[in-house]
């Protein structure tokens, strides 16, 4: 494989990502009628902290070249973390807006990270637009969903590219159903401060989160609160040949997970060897044809329990899943398999709703914890055991991305 092929796949896959996050979501349907519930006053501030676990491709950052070429061929279990941290209020600020995250020691951030309140750019793109500048992919995306041996009637649903317009979103691509939920941001708070930012974005590699936290800032009360729940333990994934040419998907169970997501990409080159065009293949293991959206993101259990019922999402009991054999041999030449497990979530209200009278929130701390890997699948960079000229070596970045082997 050449390397602008597997740059091509990475960055189409990358890009699709993205717009599946940023996308608008379209109006569900209406649910049915439900008691009135009561009303819940609005804090003066809002705390959201999205905690991860990634392994495989998705945890070799910081792990250097041959860590990540390790983990591409199926030997190495390096595990790293991710945070995201959002304070929203309703307060103004006087003089810059200043506020930060203070840990203990075990968390390996230091003393305390910075949320910095982001400069907003102009835009210049419609929402739900690819930018500008984006260069379409050539050929053709094709869709397949459920786990089995075999592809159900009816797949793939195809998008052509061609005849996609510059500038126009991707049809009836990603989930409507699922919508993304960040909590705090720019558009709906009056103060807003975030980590990572441009000041400050280096990831723990390690380290725990237990024991108390502070939050403390120019424009909003000062938070504080105690996790009893730390990172959650790491993905590790393993494909096997299956029947007819599909392939079996497994994973290890993940203490606290409330549901697991699964979904491939792949391609197929140009017959000719030239930039010509290509398919893209792209999997969910969703019962139905759900892609993206809050799928890539943290989710509440309750969210997940009814995306469990549904069978868009895979119960924690359950560690395999056979991606059919038509997503292989529409996808002969290389395959990405990602997982998702969801975790749960802690909600901390101050002060505590009181028995009667009312109740003056001053803030709100949201928790959500995942996991996340991400291995080669087929093709000639996913061999366990790299050679060259028949005999075991070291991987090298060159023999991976070239897939001539060390």
């Amino acid at each position: 494989m050449k390397r602008t092929d597997w740059t091509w796949l990475v960055g189409s896959a990358a890009l699709l990502c993205l717009g599946a996050a940023a996308t608008p979501s379209k109006k569900a349907a209406a649910p049915a009628a439900k008691p009135a519930a009561v009303a819940v006053p609005q804090p003066k501030a809002r705390y959201a902290m999205d905690i991860g676990t990634t392994s495989g491709l998705a945890g070799m950052a910081g792990g250097g070249a041959g860590a990540a070429m390790s983990m591409m061929f199926g030997g190495g279990g390096r595990e790293s973390h991710e945070l995201h941290l959002r304070l929203g209020s309703t307060l103004s600020t006087t003089g810059a807006p200043v506020a930060d995250h203070f840990f203990q020691p075990a968390a390996k951030l230091g003393k305390s990270v910075p949320l910095v309140t982001p400069v907003q750019a102009p835009s210049k793109e419609e929402p739900g637009q690819m930018p500008r500048d984006f260069q379409r992919p050539k050929g053709r995306l094709l869709l397949y969903w459920g786990c089995g041996v075999h592809a159900p009637k009816g797949q793939p649903a195809i998008i052509d590219f061609s005849k996609i317009g510059t500038g126009q979103p991707m049809p009836n691509l990603y989930t409507a159903r699922i919508p993304v939920d960040r909590g705090p941001s720019v558009a709906n708070s009056r103060t807003y401060g975030e980590w990572p930012n441009a000041k400050s974005s280096k990831q723990p590699q390690s380290g725990s989160l237990l024991g108390n936290h502070r939050i403390s800032s120019s424009y909003a009360p000062e938070i504080q609160f105690v996790l009893a729940q730390d990172y959650l333990d790491g993905l590790h994934g393993a494909t096997s040949p299956g029947a007819d040419g599909s392939v079996n998907l497994s994973w290890n169970s993940v203490p606290a997970a409330t549901g697991y997501y699964a979904w491939v990409m792949g391609m197929k080159m140009d017959s000719s060897g030239g930039d010509g065009p290509r398919d893209m293949v792209w999997w969910s293991s969703s019962a139905g044809r759900e892609f993206g959206g809050g799928l890539y993101e943290w989710l509440s259990p309750a969210v997940v329990q009814q995306l469990i019922a549904d069978r868009t999402v895979m119960p924690p009991s359950q560690t395999s899943c056979t991606v059919p054999a038509e997503v292989k041999a529409a996808a002969p030449d290389f395959m990405i398999g990602n997982l998702y497990a969801y975790g749960p979530e802690t909600n901390i209200a101050y002060p505590p709703r009181p028995a009667t009278g009312p109740w003056n929130l001053e803030w709100t701390a949201r928790i959500r914890y995942r996991s996340t890997t991400s291995w080669m699948i087929g093709g000639p960079m996913a061999n366990s055991t790299p050679q060259k000229n028949g005999k075991p070596c070291k991987p090298s970045l060159f023999g991976a991305v070239t897939g001539l082997g060390c």
